[in-house]
C-alpha cells in the first residue's frame, strides 16, 4: 500500500470480532509456516488475561498488524526457555499481573502493508505499556527467518555479529535492533516447526529507565503457608450456636498456631439434622440448608477475628427451589467467594435430589491461588487440571464418606491431584457416628496433606497426615517457592510435557 491511499491509521485493542481477520492476516504473514496461526480460544484467553496488551494496527479499517503479549514474573524462568515454557503450553497460564517483565508473544505486519514502519508502531506501544505499569523491561524470543541459509557455515552466534556488522542482512534482528532491543542469548529449540530459524531464537531485552523496584509493603503475599485441617467429630448438638461454638473453638486453635487457612469438611453441620429425623431425608436436608447463610455469616466473623482464611467445608443450599451442596471461602480481609460441587455422588441425587453445579474456578488469596473440589469432585482429573491452568498452588478437598473403600476412592485420588497438577492438596473429614441422622449414620476420615513427588518433598507424597477416625486438628506448612522450582528443575515435569498438540482441555 502506497502512503497516499491511507485514510486514517488506527491503533486498537484486540477485540475478538477482529479474529476472522487476524486469522487471515497471520496466515499470510507466515507464508514459511503453514498453519501457524493462532486459534480462537487462545486469542480469546489473550484478551480475558490482559486486555492492553493484545493490539491491532488498522489501516483504512482493514487489520494491518497486530502485537500479543503476557506479563510474566521473569525469574521464574530457566535462561534458556522455550516458547512453550513461557506459554505454558499456549495455555498463557505463566500471565501475571504482579510480573516484572512485558512478554511479546507475537507481532507480525501483513505483507501488503510493510514498509510503513507499522512495527515500530508496535513496539512503541508496548514500551509505552511496560513504562505505564513500572515494569522492568520487554523480552522476546525473536526469530531469525534467513539463520537457513547460512546454517551449514556458521552458528547462531556468528549469525548475529554478522548482522550487528552489516555483513549479512537479516531485516527482522536489524529492526529490532534498531528499536533499542539488544540481544540476551541464543536459545536452541524455542519454537518447534520454525524449520527457517532452524528452531533457534535470539532472546532480545528492552530495559525500562523509568522502572522503579516497588518498595516493600506491610502486607505482601506470603511464600510459606501454614494449612490448618479441621478432622471433626460428628457428635449430637441442641442447636446452631451449640455447633458454631464447637468450630470457632477450632478456628481459635488454628488460630494461635498462627494457620493461614482452617479447611472444615464436608457436611460438617449434618448433625443438625437430628432433630429432623422425623422428617423424611429430603425434608431433613432442606431444613438443614436454612442454616448455610447463618453459618456464612458466621465464618466470615470468624475469619476477620482471628485473622485466618476459612474454608467452610461444604453445606446444602437451596437456590432457584433447587438443592445444591456448596462451600464459601471466607477471607481475612472480609471478602467472600463461593464453590460448588460439581459432581453429585449417585445417594446424594437419589436420596436428597440434590444438582450439580456450574461454576469452577481458582482463588485469589493473600497466599496464593486455591482451588476447593468438594468429596467426590477430586476423583474427576479434568477439574483439578483446569484449576491448575488458572494457576493454583493448593487444592483443599473437603470430604464426607462412610467407609474406608469410599475415603480410599478421595485419599487416592487426592493424591493423584497433587502429582499431576504439580500443587499440594488437602484433605479433610469428618470421624464418628450419627444415630440419629438418617443417611448419614457413619463416617471414616484421615486428614493429609499432599505433595508432589520430586527431591525437595516426601519421598512417599505425604507432607502430614491425622490419626484415623480421630477428632483433632492437622497443622502442615508448604512451600510455595518450591512449586516454581518443580516446574522448571523437576525430575519430571507434569504440567510442561503434556501433550497439547493431541489434546486439549477447556472450559465450556
Amino acid at each position: 500500500m502506497k502512503t497516499k491511499d491511507i485514510e486514517n491509521i488506527e491503533l486498537k485493542f484486540l477485540d475478538l470480532n477482529d479474529y476472522q481477520e487476524l486469522k487471515t492476516a497471520m496466515i499470510s504473514a507466515y507464508t514459511n509456516m503453514p498453519g501457524s496461526y493462532w486459534k480462537e480460544h487462545h486469542i480469546q484467553s489473550l484478551i480475558e488475561k490482559f486486555p492492553e496488551g493484545q493490539v491491532v494496527i488498522k489501516i483504512n479499517d482493514q487489520l494491518a498488524g497486530c502485537a500479543l503479549s503476557i506479563i510474566v514474573d521473569y525469574d521464574s524462568f530457566d535462561d534458556d526457555h522455550t516458547y512453550n515454557d513461557i506459554t505454558g503450553n499456549y495455555t498463557f497460564k505463566t500471565h501475571t499481573d504482579d510480573g516484572d517483565v512485558l512478554y511479546g508473544i507475537d507481532v507480525f505486519i501483513k505483507p501488503e502493508f510493510r514498509g510503513l514502519r507499522l512495527g515500530r508502531r508496535l513496539y512503541d506501544y508496548r514500551k509505552e505499556i511496560a513504562e505505564k505499569l513500572n515494569l522492568r523491561g520487554i523480552v522476546f524470543g525473536g526469530r531469525i527467518p534467513n539463520y537457513h541459509k547460512y546454517a551449514d557455515t556458521i552458528s547462531p552466534k556468528e549469525y548475529i555479529a554478522k548482522v550487528r556488522r552489516k555483513e549479512i542482512q537479516d531485516p527482522v534482528l536489524n529492526f529490532q535492533i534498531a528499536n533499542d532491543f539488544h540481544p540476551i542469548r541464543v536459545l536452541k529449540g524455542y519454537l518447534e516447526g520454525d524449520e527457517a530459524s532452524g528452531e533457534y531464537a535470539i532472546l532480545m531485552e528492552w530495559d525500562n529507565i523509568y522502572y522503579k523496584k516497588p518498595s516493600k509493603k506491610a502486607a505482601i503475599k506470603k511464600r510459606v503457608v501454614r494449612l490448618g485441617l479441621i478432622q471433626w467429630q460428628m457428635r449430637p448438638y441442641k442447636n446452631l450456636e451449640e455447633l458454631l461454638n464447637q468450630a470457632e473453638y477450632f478456628v481459635d486453635a488454628l488460630a494461635g498456631y498462627r494457620s493461614d487457612f482452617a479447611l472444615f469438611p464436608e457436611f460438617f453441620n449434618a448433625p443438625l439434622m437430628a432433630k429432623d429425623n422425623h422428617l423424611s431425608t429430603p425434608e431433613a436436608i432442606r431444613e438443614l440448608a436454612k442454616h448455610t447463610e447463618a453459618i456464612v455469616n458466621k465464618f466470615s466473623e470468624f475469619s476477620i477475628t482471628y485473622n485466618i482464611n476459612i474454608i467452610s467445608g461444604s453445606m446444602p443450599e437451596i437456590r432457584d427451589g433447587r438443592l445444591y451442596n456448596v462451600g464459601y471461602l471466607c477471607r481475612r480481609d472480609g471478602t467472600i467467594d463461593r464453590y460448588e460441587k460439581l459432581h453429585v455422588t449417585p445417594d446424594e441425587a437419589k436420596v436428597w435430589g440434590m444438582q450439580g453445579g456450574r461454576q469452577i474456578k481458582a482463588f485469589d488469596t493473600d497466599c496464593g491461588k486455591i482451588g476447593v473440589l468438594i468429596c467426590y469432585d477430586s476423583e474427576f482429573p479434568e477439574l483439578s487440571r483446569l484449576l491448575a491452568d488458572e494457576g493454583m498452588d493448593i487444592l483443599f478437598v473437603p470430604f464426607l464418606t462412610d467407609t474406608q473403600n469410599g475415603y480410599s476412592r478421595v485419599r487416592n485420588c487426592s493424591q493423584a491431584r497433587a502429582i499431576e497438577n504439580e500443587c499440594y492438596v488437602a484433605i479433610a473429614g469428618s470421624v464418628g457416628n450419627l444415630p440419629n441422622v438418617e443417611n448419614m449414620d457413619i463416617q471414616f476420615a484421615q486428614s493429609m496433606v499432599f505433595t508432589p513427588c520430586d527431591f525437595s518433598f516426601p519421598t512417599n507424597g505425604i507432607k502430614a497426615e491425622a490419626t484415623p477416625n480421630t477428632e483433632m486438628i492437622l497443622i502442615a506448612d508448604v512451600d510455595i517457592d518450591l512449586l516454581r522450582e518443580l516446574h522448571q528443575f523437576g525430575a519430571v515435569k507434569n504440567l510442561k510435557d503434556r501433550r497439547t498438540d493431541l489434546f486439549e482441555l477447556k472450559k465450556k
